[in-house]
């Protein structure tokens, strides 16, 4: 299945795609598609559905984030050898753990709003991981039983909060709008390998990453286990597992960082696009 909310801020309704791409209504079944409902229980009742039979939807309009009620959103630094080669940082021997406040979560295509006076703004194109089952200590053979499902996600990174402000990466990756994800949650069983998806982004119509999944470091097993042991993943909880190369901060001769107007359009195979323009400070895009 492929799950998806859309709607204005506060007014989200739950869909799920049919056959041919179109958005169904749910919220005649269910008021919002919550983390709860993300439960190997939960989907098969949704899998239960005959998407033909919901009303359709012509017009979306604005894609949520595909589900609500994220308890944590878990990044992965450092997960593909050549980002880290090109960040001249070593690889590492662990999967380097951080956190983005889900006070960055935003749609799909939303407005993604530099904070006040950033000059070394960054993009990250990502495979989400949204857990669907409580894990603790899990194996690794155990792991991939305790994914929900797949999503795309944007690390938008302000570099100079992340690396010259002192203290740890949190405070360049959790400013306000630097988590777009969606604009679909794509159910487990609809992915057959997370480990051959091909993902891309585009600044400006320009190809900056180009990468595959089968890259990983740490593969989506090893990090749902490793993770596990560090906190009780719930269901709902994102994992967004780190990025290829081609980063802004990376480029040669010299770093390419966001501006205003620019136009990053990323996607993951068989996840969907995203597409969000960088606007300067503005508050009202952020609330609104």
């Amino acid at each position: 299945m492929k799950l998806l909310r859309h709607g204005p801020k506060g007014q989200e309704k739950p869909a799920m795609l049919d056959a041919q791409g179109q958005v169904r209504d749910l919220s005649a079944i269910i008021g919002d598609l919550r983390a709860d409902m993300l439960t190997p229980e939960g989907l098969a009742a949704l899998r239960a559905i005959d998407p033909a039979k919901l009303p359709l939807v012509a017009q979306p309009g604005r894609m949520a984030p595909p589900w609500s009620g994220m308890g944590k959103f878990i990044c992965v630094g450092l997960n593909y050898a050549d980002h880290a080669a090109e960040s001249n940082l070593p690889v590492p021997a662990e999967p380097i753990l951080f956190t983005k406040h889900t006070s960055t979560v935003i749609g799909c295509n939303d407005p993604v709003v530099l904070p006040q006076g950033s000059v070394k703004s960054d993009w990250e194109v990502e495979l989400g991981v949204v857990i669907g089952r409580k894990a603790r200590y899990v194996s690794e053979a155990e792991a991939l039983g305790h994914v929900a499902g797949y999503c795309v996600v944007n690390d938008v990174s302000e570099r100079e909060y992340q690396i010259e402000r002192g203290g740890t990466w949190d405070k360049g990756k959790g400013c306000d709008t630097f988590g777009p994800v969606g604009p679909w949650l794509v159910t487990a069983d609809e992915v057959a390998d997370p480990q051959q998806l091909g993902m891309w982004l585009e600044v400006n119509g320009r190809r900056f990453q180009n990468g595959n999944t089968r890259t990983m470091i740490f593969g989506v097993a090893q990090l749902v286990s490793y993770i596990s042991r560090f906190m009780t993943l719930y269901p709902g909880d994102l994992i967004s597992t780190g990025t290829p190369p081609g980063v802004g901060m990376g480029h040669k001769p010299e770093p390419v960082f966001l501006k205003q107007g620019d136009k990053m359009k990323l996607g993951i195979d068989g996840l969907g696009e995203q597409n969000q323009t960088v606007h300067a400070w503005d508050p009202a895009l952020i609330d609104g």
